[in-house]
């Protein structure tokens, strides 16, 4: 039995440096409020609204540090609010999904593609996935023992020696095990 512990992913952005400038000024730098699971990785300070069709979102938490394309994170229930159908996608895989306008203090820019639902996954550290016998893109069945537990299928395994051991799953998925952020999975295979 393999247990890995679990991340809530509420709706998130990343921003390149180039609409971090645009929509705070230029020469502005994202500032940590706090760090995250993965090493190196934090929550901003700074937020922004994000505008969809439908509906928006103010205050949309910014993760850093900055990437090179900017792609906002949502679950299937934020995705109904704002109007939007984005696809379910690996983080990072965003050619041809949905667009949204994203206003920040200094500014607003609508994306053409950018919005995904993040399919459900697993960060491994190589030497965990190594003693587990997993390798990098693997599907694999994880166990959320909340008080509603079910079992998700199709659990993409990333592996990396810049990765910390975390399986993230977005807010209508914890949700519906009744999950949260420090409970423990147990990896199926």
């Amino acid at each position: 039995m393999s247990r890995v512990p679990v991340g809530v992913s509420a709706r998130h952005i990343h921003l390149s440096e180039e609409h971090v400038a645009f929509l705070f000024g230029q020469g502005t730098e994202l500032t940590s409020m706090k760090p995250l699971s993965q090493p190196g990785q934090f929550a901003a300070n700074e937020t922004v609204e994000v505008i969809g069709p439908k509906g928006s979102f103010a205050k949309v938490r910014i993760l850093g540090p900055a990437r090179k394309r900017t792609q906002l994170e949502v679950s299937r229930t934020d995705a109904f609010s704002l109007g939007i159908n984005p696809p379910v996608r690996e983080s990072g895989d965003i050619a041809g999904s949905a667009g949204i306008t994203i206003k920040g203090p200094a500014g607003e820019i609508a994306i053409e593609e950018g919005v995904i639902v993040a399919a459900r996954h697993i960060h491994f550290h190589t030497s965990d996935a190594e003693s587990l016998g997993i390798e990098d893109k693997q599907r694999l069945s994880v166990r959320l023992s909340g008080e509603r537990g079910l079992v998700l299928a199709n659990v993409i395994a990333r592996v990396s020696d810049d990765y910390a051991l975390d399986l993230h799953i977005d807010t209508d998925e914890a949700n519906a095990a009744g999950a949260k952020t420090g409970d423990e999975a147990e990896i199926l295979q």
